[in-house]
């Protein structure tokens, strides 16, 4: 797409877990901290990588029509139940589960995003678009101060990226055509997926998402592939 001009985007659309918020340093973080104040030893690390590795098979068995329509709040809980026992964690309350379900909630930012969204946000309009369901969303954007004006949840559309009704209902409901909009992500898949329907693509950087050592650079060829979301608010003016 060597014929993109900045101008012409008016809305950047961004996947939240790992490109915006740190799913996996929050949840070693906010677990540990609770367990700590419990006398709960836990592998906290080796559940934030067990449940998210359960959080594509637990969406696409919904995608499959396997389920019916399952908000991620309940994709999560239902991973949870598997995993604990697993992990020490049997004996647990229904109020212990769901504060560490609700972990999901109280995500925190990469340092760069709130700062570089603000500056985004003063020319273009700066969208959520997430597989967690809304009220997840609304909870973390309070929490962690995300300046969204407006989310994109899976609920909306009862739909999973990354099936097209995602993408382009955010693109319906903007009253925008795909070519106007852009998404922003860490995940070179959902990039691919954006791309096939019609959307520009910006590739965030994010090597640390599953701890030290990941590739900070893009394998695909993107509209732009930057390290930061302040870069990307510099590069799209």
């Amino acid at each position: 797409m060597a014929d993109l001009r900045a101008s012409q985007i008016g809305a950047v659309l961004f996947d939240v877990f790992g490109t915006v918020v740190d799913w996996r340093g929050s949840l070693i973080a906010d677990l540990g901290a609770w367990g700590a104040a419990r006398g709960i030893a836990a592998d906290w690390a080796g559940l934030a990588d067990a449940w998210r590795d359960a959080y594509a098979p637990s969406m696409d068995a919904v995608r499959r029509g396997e389920q019916p329509w399952t908000a991620l709040d309940d994709l999560h809980r239902a991973s949870l139940l598997r995993l604990a026992p697993r992990f020490g964690l049997s004996g647990l309350t229904d109020a212990d589960l769901d504060h560490v379900n609700r972990v999901w909630h109280r995500l925190s930012p990469w340092p760069d995003s709130v700062a570089g969204l603000r500056r985004l946000r003063e020319r273009r309009i700066v969208a959520a678009l997430s597989n967690g369901n809304v009220a997840l969303l609304i909870d973390m954007a309070r929490h962690a101060g995300l300046p969204w004006d407006f989310i994109f949840g899976g609920d909306l559309y009862r739909h999973y990226k990354p099936d097209p009704e995602t993408y382009l209902g955010a693109c319906a409901l903007l009253r925008r055509p795909p070519e106007t909009v852009m998404l922003a992500a860490a995940h070179e898949s959902d990039l691919a997926a954006a791309r096939a329907c019609g959307l520009r693509t910006a590739f965030i950087a994010r090597p640390e998402e599953h701890g030290p050592g990941g590739a900070a650079q893009p394998a695909g060829d993107w509209d732009f592939a930057v390290s930061s979301i302040e870069e990307l608010a510099a590069r799209l003016g």
